[in-house]
């Protein structure tokens, strides 16, 4: 028995995947990315409601997230609305899969050198 090794892509895209999770990794930033996914296209002033946070606060942390790719804004009249681009959190789902795959490969190998020993 042999263990197929598995595809791999350039650097895993880990390169491209690296800002989300730095960007995910903040509870804040998490929590924003929560919220525009449940709610939809948000404005600064309904992402800060019921919050301690400021507006210029949250505009800092959907920065980071908007050069990780998680959002994007657009106007609307007056105000600025901002919603979750899922694309990059899929991307770092694959990334993810490849090194699980990498891992069962590696697990796989051992698994046959033990054997081969015994």
């Amino acid at each position: 028995m042999s263990a197929a090794q598995p595809e791999t892509s350039p650097a895993l895209e880990l390169r491209d995947t690296a800002t989300v999770f730095a960007a995910l990794g903040d509870e804040t930033r998490l929590r924003l990315v929560a919220a525009l996914c449940a709610g939809g296209a948000m404005s600064i002033a309904q992402l800060t409601a019921g919050s301690a946070m400021t507006r210029q606060a949250v505009t800092k942390h959907l920065q980071v997230l908007a050069q990780a790719g998680l959002v994007r804004d657009s106007r609307a009249g007056r105000e600025r609305l901002w919603q979750f681009e899922p694309g990059q959190v899929e991307a770092a789902r694959r990334s993810l899969e490849a090194i699980g795959r990498q891992w069962d490969f590696a697990l796989a190998k051992l698994k046959l050198a033990v054997e081969a020993e015994h």
